[in-house]
């Protein structure tokens, strides 16, 4: 018996001592609750790595061509629901990964990630305990930039990448944008902070809004790890990229020039595939623009690799 609970028969009144609410229950239901929504079965992987648990929700045929998709900063696995099934129902392994130290079900409990290196280095590990030698990419906004960095970081395990609305890839961030984005980080966070940020962002459109409680939620009550940052990839180092490469930059973007970014993309890889798509924005273009976002990556994904 524990002392609490002898003080407690001792005095004939029962303890009222009780375990701390968990902050995270309102986003993980949330969380859940969109993904029982995905239109394809999901099975529920994890990996253990050196930094911690990874959580990757899989579908499509177990002996399709893997597809790794990385979301942006905050957005979680959750993010590809309306592209999942699509890509599953065209025969690909869909491995949808929550990010290491970022809202979602991956659990950083490990060291950090000591900046881009251990970054690609818990990738490495996550695509060795998924049992995947080579794999398709696909990322968007930070998780694009991720995409972009592993496959210059390892060729051999990277046959094509796709780039949705990149940032810190071939252009900076908008001013505007980041001081926008600059209440989230700062103490207080809170989740109409998080909503204001994307209605302005998105012009209030077309977000679904269980994902919008996702995101609002993991960046009030989710306790994030120290987001890993770092340059955009040299002309020179750009020029070794091995992989083919789709970019779609979503015209509305607040986050910067949707067409300044798209000749920027071409010109540092001349013989990818770069379009801008219209009548979206930064954060719903995985959403807004599903059916064209699923056409173009499926097309692409049919090309043979270099």
């Amino acid at each position: 018996m524990s002392a609490s609970s002898a003080r407690s028969a001792r005095t004939g009144r029962r303890s009222t001592r009780t375990s701390p609410p968990d902050r995270t229950a309102p986003f993980l239901a949330a969380y859940d609750a969109l993904l029982d929504r995905w239109p394809v079965p999901v099975e529920p992987l994890t990996v253990r790595t050196g930094h911690g648990t990874t959580r990757i929700n899989a579908c499509g045929p177990a002996d399709g061509r893997p597809l790794v998709l990385l979301h942006g900063g905050g957005a979680t696995s959750t993010l590809w629901s309306a592209n999942a099934g699509s890509w599953a129902a065209a025969g690909h392994r869909v491995l949808a990964v929550d990010l290491i130290g970022d809202p979602g079900r991956s659990v950083h409990d490990g060291p950090a990630l000591a900046g881009l290196p251990g970054l690609l280095g818990w990738l490495d590990a996550v695509l060795d305990g998924l049992g995947v030698p080579r794999a398709d990419l696909c990322g968007h906004s930070y998780g694009a930039w991720i995409a972009l960095q592993y496959a210059l970081h390892a060729p051999d395990r990277v046959d094509r990448l796709a780039l949705l609305d990149p940032t810190q890839c071939f252009a900076g961030f908008r001013p505007g944008y980041l001081l926008h984005a600059l209440p989230l980080f700062l103490p207080g966070r809170s989740a109409d902070r998080a909503r204001r940020f994307l209605d302005w962002e998105t012009g209030g459109a077309r977000l679904d809004p269980t994902w919008r409680e996702v995101y609002a939620l993991g960046h009030s009550d989710f306790p994030a790890s120290r987001v890993v940052t770092g340059p955009r990839p040299t002309p020179d180092r750009l020029r070794t990229l091995a992989a083919p490469t789709l970019t779609l930059l979503a015209e509305h973007s607040r986050v910067h020039d949707a067409h300044r970014v798209a000749e920027a993309a071409r010109r540092a890889l001349p013989g990818s595939t770069v379009d801008v798509l219209p009548d979206a924005s930064h954060h719903d273009l995985p959403m807004a623009a599903a059916p064209e976002v699923n056409r173009r990556l499926t097309a692409f994904l049919a090309t043979p690799p270099a």
